[in-house]
């Protein structure tokens, strides 16, 4: 797995088992910030993006600069932080560039945030499924192989992630139009939430550089509601999202030679049970049982994976 360490300067690398650790969790919409002290969670915030796949540079640097103002800087031996895009080492390096200003001296480690995700489900080894803004799978076995699928960034992929439910809705409203149909409740709920009158006006707003990535994956609520409520065209998506993203999780684990765990994440991943009744059931499917939903937040996999490093 791609990753970066910037070093700690000596005498915080002798306190790194007892210093102040800090967690982030940087995904396409939010960036959450945990401070440990003595292993005890003493500070919680959370922010916008601060990653730059996402956000401008200078927004990701106001950010960060936010979130380490809430939670503190000064005394901190380690950052551990987890990012959407991490796919080179260039990536990991910039990301952690941005964040070492903010506690000098403490070692910086970047890494793709499926590897917090890993963690937080109480695994060393297994499949990480992220399902929010985007969506990926990440794995290792006990051998120390790793393997992923899909992370390929909303162009290329993100099947069954908020991004692509919210795409989704819109492509059924503009067929439905093109089919001549009155606008139905998801596209009702949608025109609402966006603030237009018409189905044909949800092609420009899409194309239009005052929405993005994640403007549309915030519309994947509208889809999640409206098949809580019976509508049919909706649970199909969402079926059809949980079945996408079980076959990231097969791919992986296929390639790693394992039989799991799986373990589903994020956002989507983590509090849309009929998404969560579709991934298992494909999984199931393909002869894969240790299939688990994460039950505490990615961020909280850190002091794991600290103690791995050693």
């Amino acid at each position: 797995m791609t990753h970066s360490d910037i070093p700690a300067s000596p005498a915080a690398s002798a306190s790194v088992a007892s210093g102040a650790v800090i967690g982030l969790d940087i995904g396409g919409t939010k960036t959450r910030g945990v401070r440990f002290e003595a292993g005890t969670p003493v500070a919680d915030e959370s922010v916008g993006s601060a990653n730059v796949q996402n956000v401008s540079q200078d927004e990701a640097v106001r950010n960060l600069a936010e979130l380490f103002g809430r939670i503190g800087g000064g005394d901190v031996a380690q950052v551990y932080a987890g990012a959407g895009g991490i796919d080179t080492d260039d990536d990991a390096a910039a990301l952690a560039a941005l964040i070492a200003p903010h506690v000098p001296g403490a070692k910086v480690t970047v890494v793709h945030d499926s590897r917090l995700l890993l963690a937080a489900g109480g695994a060393s080894t297994g499949v990480a499924v992220i399902a929010g803004t985007g969506s990926a799978a990440w794995g290792k076995n006990s051998r120390g192989a790793e393997a992923r699928a899909g992370g390929w960034g909303y162009l290329l992929g993100d099947e069954g992630s908020g991004y692509w439910l919210g795409r989704e809705a819109v492509r059924h409203s503009l067929r439905r139009m093109n089919q001549g149909l009155e606008p139905d409740e998801l596209t009702r709920a949608l025109l609402d939430s966006c603030g237009v009158d018409h189905p044909n006006k949800l092609i420009a707003l899409f194309h239009s550089p005052r929405t993005g990535r994640r403007f549309w994956a915030q519309r994947a609520r509208l889809v999640v509601e409206a098949a809580d409520a019976g509508h049919a065209p909706s649970r199909a998506l969402i079926e059809q999202a949980g079945r996408d993203l079980a076959g990231l999780a097969e791919q992986t684990v296929r390639q790693l030679g394992i039989e799991g765990p799986v373990i589903l994440g994020s956002g989507l991943g983590m509090n849309v049970p009929r998404l969560q009744d579709a991934f298992r059931g494909a999984l199931a499917g393909a002869g894969i049982t240790d299939v688990r939903v994460l039950q505490q937040e990615p961020v909280f996999g850190v002091l794991q994976l600290v103690a791995e490093q050693g």
